[in-house]
C-alpha cells in the first residue's frame, strides 16, 4: 500500500497561489460509515484507504447539528440561494430512514435557503414504508446498480455472499412507480457486460436519468482490462471504455431517448456546444463539493481514497473549522484551478477543454501526484471525438 507523510503533498505540487475559491454548493453528508454489501470492486471498503474502520458506524446527532450549522454559516457568508445535500454511506439506509430524515431536517432547519436533498442507496433497504417517509420529507432517492439484470449485479453481494439484486430490483420498481422521488441510477462500467444490454436493461427500470461511471483507477492501479503503464499519452492505446460508451451513446442518440438523461453524454454534448460543465468527470468547472464524515471530519470527495490512504483528508472538522477553511486546502484549491491545473499534455490536446483532463483522481501517479492526463485519456478522447462527429453529422443533416 502506498502511503505518504501528509495528505496534502500531491496536491501541493500544483501552483495554487492564484486560486480564487468557489463556494461549496454540494455537501455530501455521511449517515453511516458501514455497508451491508461486500462488493468486490468497492474502492471505499476494498481499496487502499482503511480509515473508515476508525470512524463511528453512524453519525451522532451532535455531529449532524454541527454540520448543519456549518452549512448555514457557509450559506450566509456566500449568500447562496440554494445548496444540495447528498446523504451517503456506506449504506445510508442501513438502519432505516430515520438517520437520513434527521440529517436532512437538521440542515433544512439551520439553513436559510432552498435545500435539495437526495439519498444514494444500494436499494436493499428501501422498503415501501421507507420510500413513503423519504418522499414525505422531499428527499429523492438515487440507486447504485451495475445494470438492470441479476447477471449484471453478480458482484453486488452481502457479507454472506447472498445476491443484492432481488431487493434492489424491488426498490427500482417502487421508485419507477414514484417518479417524483426517483433521482436516477449510478452504474459503474463493467467491460465484461454487453453495453447495449446494460443500457436497455437500465431503461427498463424507468429511471429519469443514468450516470455511467468509469471504475476508479489511476496510473498505479490501472482499470480492469487495461495494462499497467507509466503516466502519459503513449499512443496508440486501446480504448475499451471509450468503445463501450460510444456504443451506448449511439443507441441513446439514435433511438431518440434524449428525454432520459445520460449525464456523461449530456455533459460532453454541452461542452462541445459551449456550455460549462456541471460534473467532475469532464470539463473544467471548479469542484464545489465537500464531504462530512461520520465523525464530523471535513474531507474531499470519496473517490480520492482509491489513490492512496489519506488522500481525501484535510485535517479539518465541523467542530473546529469552517467550510471556508476547507476551500483553502491545497487539494480543494487544485480542483478549482480549471485549465491551470492540467498536465502539459492536456493543455496541448485538441479535446482537453472538453474532457478537462478527466476525473481528478484518475490522474494520480505515485511520487508525482495528480498533474498527469487521466489513465482513461485515450478512452475519453475516443468518446469526445465520437460525440463531436455525431453532432456534426446531425447538424449537416438538418441544413
Amino acid at each position: 500500500m502506498t502511503t505518504h507523510p501528509h495528505p496534502t503533498w500531491p496536491h501541493a505540487l500544483l501552483d495554487t497561489t492564484a486560486h480564487r475559491p468557489v463556494p461549496f454548493r454540494q455537501f455530501v453528508l455521511k449517515v453511516h460509515g458501514r455497508c451491508n454489501l461486500d462488493c468486490t470492486y468497492c474502492y471505499l471498503y476494498q481499496g487502499p484507504d482503511h480509515g473508515w474502520r476508525d470512524r463511528p458506524a453512524r453519525t451522532p446527532d451532535r455531529t449532524m447539528r454541527r454540520a448543519a450549522d456549518r452549512i448555514a454559516e457557509h450559506v450566509r457568508t456566500h449568500r447562496l440561494d440554494t445548496v444540495r445535500i447528498e446523504l451517503h454511506g456506506g449504506e445510508p439506509l442501513l438502519t432505516g430512514p430515520d438517520p437520513v430524515l434527521a440529517y436532512a431536517a437538521a440542515v433544512r432547519e439551520a439553513v436559510d435557503c432552498h435545500v435539495t436533498a437526495t439519498v444514494q442507496t444500494n436499494g436493499t433497504r428501501l422498503t415501501a414504508r421507507a420510500l413513503d417517509r423519504l418522499a414525505g420529507a422531499d428527499i429523492r432517492v438515487g440507486l447504485s446498480l451495475d445494470g438492470g439484470r441479476a447477471a449484471h449485479n453478480a458482484r453486488r453481494t452481502d457479507h454472506a455472499g447472498r445476491p443484492a439484486w432481488p431487493a434492489a430490483h424491488a426498490a427500482a420498481q417502487r421508485l419507477a412507480a414514484r417518479p417524483e422521488s426517483y433521482a436516477g441510477i449510478l452504474c459503474t462500467i463493467d467491460l465484461a457486460a454487453d453495453p447495449l444490454d446494460v443500457y436497455r436493461s437500465l431503461l427498463a427500470l424507468r429511471p429519469p436519468g443514468v450516470d455511467f461511471l468509469l471504475p476508479h483507477a489511476n496510473w498505479d492501479r490501472p482499470p480492469p482490462g487495461m495494462p499497467s503503464r507509466p503516466p502519459g499519452r503513449h499512443r496508440p492505446q486501446p480504448t475499451p471504455y471509450g468503445d463501450w460508451l460510444a456504443t451506448v451513446f449511439d443507441a441513446w442518440w439514435d433511438e431518440g431517448r434524449l428525454g432520459t438523461r445520460v449525464r456523461l453524454f449530456q455533459e460532453i454534448t454541452g461542452l462541445l456546444l459551449g456550455s460549462p460543465s456541471r460534473a467532475e468527470a469532464v470539463g473544467l468547472s471548479p469542484m464545489a463539493a465537500v464531504v462530512v464524515e461520520t465523525d464530523g471530519a471535513i474531507e474531499q470527495v470519496d473517490s480520492l481514497r482509491s489513490a492512496y490512504e489519506g488522500a481525501s483528508e484535510t485535517g479539518l472538522d465541523v467542530f473546529r473549522h469552517s467550510f471556508d477553511q476547507a476551500l483553502r486546502h491545497p487539494g480543494v484549491a487544485a480542483r478549482q484551478l480549471g485549465e491551470r491545473g492540467l498536465a502539459d499534455e492536456c493543455l496541448g490536446c485538441p479535446v482537453g477543454k472538453v474532457c478537462g483532463g478527466g476525473n481528478y483522481v484518475h490522474r494520480y501517479a505515485p511520487g508525482t501526484g495528480f498533474r498527469h492526463p487521466s489513465v482513461y485519456c485515450a478512452d475519453l478522447e475516443r468518446l469526445v471525438r465520437h460525440i463531436a462527429h455525431r453532432l456534426e453529422r446531425t447538424s449537416r443533416a438538418a441544413r
